[in-house]
Parts: structure tokens; sequence; C-alpha cells
């Protein structure tokens, strides 16, 4: 099975969660989406259109 990696953007979206301290499923539920679909946005699964500006908005990227 092939390892997933994750892009650019969620390298940055990553390395900022630990930096605010703040996880994944929180940041989740800020967007007001499922910590799955979150996880496909920063590994390049899902374009995530919708929830990028909220991202960078929450995170201040």
């Amino acid at each position: 099975m092939k390892r997933r990696k994750l892009t650019p953007f969620g390298e940055k979206v990553k390395r900022k969660l630990v930096e605010v301290n703040m996880t994944q499923k929180k940041l989740a539920e800020a967007l007001g989406t499922s910590e799955v679909y979150l996880s496909m946005i920063l590994y390049g699964e899902r374009s995530g259109k919708k929830y990028i500006p909220g991202i960078n908005q929450i995170l201040e990227l």
C-alpha cells in the first residue's frame, strides 16, 4: 500500500497546528467539517476550496 504524502499546504498547516498547540480535530470542528475531510484536503485528495480560506484565517497563515 502506498504511503500518503502531505501537500506543501498540508505541511504548513501541520507545522502551524503544532506551533499553536491545536489538534486537527479542533481545526475541523472550527471549520464545520469532519476530521477525515480535513485530512483529505491536507493530503491533496480533495481540493478544499471551500475550507482553505477558513484554515488560513484560523491559523493566521
